[in-house]
């Protein structure tokens, strides 16, 4: 394993951090040169996401500093290597948390690359070269075309970016639960922040009827009124909870906080899924009787395949879907991080990194 490689000739601005203090500074790397199956892009947008505190922190205890966190990135390209196909000079692309994958394991041979036990991501990863990978907080990225998606033409760069990670972390698990194919069905999203808030905006789209299952009950007229949730749970009312017991189909709990399943899986009916996508850092209680009693399945899932991703943006682009954000300067990133640790935005971070036409 090397930082760096001899072909790694570009030199390029960017941010990082280089201790568990977590605080991002400005740093000046090197990137490899544009090779026959990448493309080069001019990065205009970041989104911060909740990994990335966890990276910068070492939190996982799994950091190679410094580290240059970014995995939801919007750009253009500027350059495309010769085996190239489907892109160009000029193209508005994607890339998210997926660098490397092994290329011919089962996984990969069926579009689930995210899947591949040789997965390397964006950021904190090993590259084929050996290199660490650094992220989207920095000017520009040379990326494996076969890890780029392309942005819709109708969709907003500094909105879309989040979608390359949380969009498709909430899109993969409804299109495996195949409620793309049968609209009406009832389904709860636990959590309204960065996951849930575009959550809610595909279980519509989709064609359900949308729960939202909150421990917030200041959240509700915001679920519903301003992201169209047709119902709200709070979750610390026995009550509420009790009500609404066997009454959806499916539900999505993406909370990162340790908490009980047990309430929550009383929520679906008989053969109902509850799917995780949060990644609380301690392990979470599942008791077995609403298990059993309920013939209930729980299960995980983590982002998407790149054809799965670039479904989404086009249907994104079909439904004008995007993400609420707050955009920054890379100048109050540290602050951004702060504020999303504590919860204080609505609903996701994006750094404006190369767009000064919108400064």
């Amino acid at each position: 394993m090397a930082q760096t490689t001899p072909n790694h000739k570009l030199t390029v601005s960017g941010w990082a951090a280089h201790d568990t203090s977590g605080v991002i500074t400005p740093y000046t790397f090197k990137r490899r040169v544009n090779g026959p199956d990448d493309v080069s892009i001019k990065i205009l947008y970041c989104g911060i996401c909740h990994t990335d505190i966890h990276h910068v922190k070492d939190e996982w205890g799994i950091t190679m500093y410094p580290v240059v966190p970014g995995h939801e990135i919007t750009g253009v390209i500027t350059e495309v290597g010769s085996n190239v196909k489907g892109f160009k000079i000029g193209d508005r692309v994607g890339v998210g948390c997926l660098a490397a994958t092994c290329l011919d394991c089962e996984f990969c041979k069926s579009s689930q690359e995210n899947y591949c036990d040789k997965v390397q991501f964006t950021y904190n990863g090993i590259f084929w070269d050996g290199s660490i990978t650094y992220g989207g907080y920095s000017e520009m990225l040379v990326a494996d075309h076969r890890y780029v998606a392309h942005v819709p033409e109708n969709l907003p760069m500094d909105a879309t970016a989040p979608l390359l990670c949380a969009g498709i972390t909430v899109y993969s698990p409804m299109i495996d639960g195949k409620l793309h194919e049968s609209p009406g069905k009832r389904i709860g999203i636990v959590g309204l922040g960065g996951l849930g808030h575009v959550a809610i905006k595909f279980g519509k789209a989709f064609g359900h009827h949308v729960t939202v299952i909150s421990t917030s009950p200041s959240k509700e007229k915001e679920a519903r009124e301003r992201l169209g949730a047709d119902d709200f749970i709070i979750s610390k009312d026995p009550k509420q909870m009790q009500s609404k017991m066997r009454t959806l189909d499916f539900i999505l709990d993406t909370v990162a906080a340790p908490h009980s399943l047990g309430p929550i899986l009383e929520l679906l009916k008989v053969n109902g899924e509850l799917v995780l996508v949060g990644a609380p850092d301690k392990p979470i209680e599942l008791p077995c009787f609403p298990l059993i009693f309920g013939k209930r399945v729980v299960k995980g899932s983590i982002i998407g395949g790149m054809k799965e991703t670039q479904d989404m943006l086009n249907f994104c682009g079909k439904h004008n879907i995007t993400c609420d954000i707050e955009t920054v300067t890379p100048d109050k990133i540290n602050e951004a991080l702060t504020r999303l640790a504590n919860n204080d935005v609505k609903y996701r971070f994006v750094i404006n990194i190369g767009d000064k036409q919108s400064l």
